[in-house]
């Protein structure tokens, strides 16, 4: 045998050795990872329900554009126009959310969760957090149980994916579906992903991304992420999407100046008393009795003007309930303001708008209503501020 072939020999052999030594690196790692997410600091957890729950743990403009009224509600599209009274309104090109500096803290309770009035049960708020109708519900499956307080820190590093939220739900012991706080004790847990926000659909790459960093946390909490097939996900949010981009109306009226512009400085003082709340941006809105907004004002200028002739009020219909009547609201506060700053109620083309005019507008705000009511996605309702806000 020639050295050249034994040095080829050695050279196999050590490749070998080298390749089996790796691979038992690996299931050494693998291991080692799945003892660290069955360790036994929750392996008694039902037993230690009562402890107390830890801290939670830190994890993750400008105005909007005036939009012209909608006289055709039913159009596909809400970019469709009409003549007279009024014009149509373009979908209104919500701003993109502010980035994002780090997780959001962690929920200490179920109050204290976006959305979540003090007398709404958990399983209810659960619901509202992670719906089938508007997320991809993607379960995590794991043996056992686990508390809240292991399991959120790794949630939270997994908040959002683009501009669409994730939420959370635990199986709590008691036998229902309830947001994930320290102190709760799980046996199974979903993930849901908005599939539709008011700009945009979940999309190929958002999905991806969600996966990867989805099953990255279910690795950390030993646990497994059942994912659905994403070309489903991608019909169902597509088609979401459709659902909310022909909805996403917009109404407003116009108040015209009689004589001179009205100075700012006392603009503000009579907004005031007639209701409105100032905000940052220099925009007016006016509550709606229950900690939302009825319908907002604009004064068109920009905040550092003095004068203005022209004041907007403009509704966002699909997030106002039917029964606060935002649009005969807003039409009676303009009515009102025509008597207090001495102006006109007109159209986008300064054409004064009737009541007959009005009142056609209502009846189609009545049909849009019933559309999103056949839809299951009543406006002003949780869903509908999930995805039009």
């Amino acid at each position: 045998m020639t050295d050249f072939q034994m040095s080829l020999i050695v050279g196999a052999g050590v490749f070998v050795a080298g390749v089996f030594s790796y691979n038992k690196w690996q299931e050494y790692k693998a291991r080692k990872s799945v003892e660290r997410a069955f360790a036994s600091d929750h392996d008694d957890v039902l037993m230690r329900s009562e402890d107390a729950p830890a801290e939670p743990d830190l994890g993750e403009g400008s105005p909007v554009l005036r939009q012209e009224p909608v006289l055709d509600l039913d159009a596909p599209t809400a970019d469709a126009t009409a003549g007279g009274a009024a014009a149509g309104a373009a979908p209104r090109e919500a701003a993109a959310p502010a980035p994002v500096a780090g997780a959001a803290r962690a929920p200490t309770s179920i109050a204290s969760l976006p959305g979540a009035r003090p007398d709404m049960p958990p399983a209810e708020v659960a619901e509202s957090l992670v719906d089938p109708l508007i997320d991809c519900i993607i379960p995590l499956n794991f043996e056992g149980a686990l508390r809240g307080d292991r399991i959120l820190p790794a949630l939270q590093k997994l908040r959002r994916v683009g501009n669409k939220p994730i939420h959370y739900i635990g199986f709590a012991v008691n036998g229902d579906w309830e947001p994930i706080v320290h102190g709760g004790v799980y046996t199974k847990l979903q993930a849901g992903v908005q599939l539709a926000t008011r700009t945009t659909a979940l999309n190929e790459i958002e999905y991806s991304e969600l996966v990867t960093r989805l099953r990255s946390v279910a690795d950390e909490i030993g646990a497994e992420a059942e994912v659905p097939d994403m070309i489903d996900v991608m019909s169902e949010a597509r088609t979401l999407h459709r659902f909310v981009a022909g909805h996403d109306a917009q109404l407003g009226v116009n108040l015209a100046a009689n004589g001179a512009p009205w100075a700012i400085s006392t603009l503000i003082g009579a907004l005031e008393n007639q209701g409105f709340d100032v905000r940052p941006d220099g925009r007016f809105s006016m509550p709606d009795g229950a900690g939302g907004v009825l319908f907002t004002l604009s004064t068109n200028v920009t905040l550092g003007a003095d004068t203005t002739a022209r004041l907007t009020l403009l509704l966002d219909v699909p997030c106002v309930a039917p029964e606060r009547d935002g649009f005969g609201a807003m039409v009676k506060c303009a009515h009102a303001l025509t008597q207090r700053l001495d102006a006109t109620v007109v159209d986008d083309f300064d054409q004064p708008l009737s009541d007959a005019a009005l009142d056609e507008i209502k009846g189609q705000v009545a049909e849009f209503y019933q559309e999103m009511e056949a839809a299951d996605i009543p406006a002003g309702s949780t869903r509908a501020l999930r995805l039009f806000v």
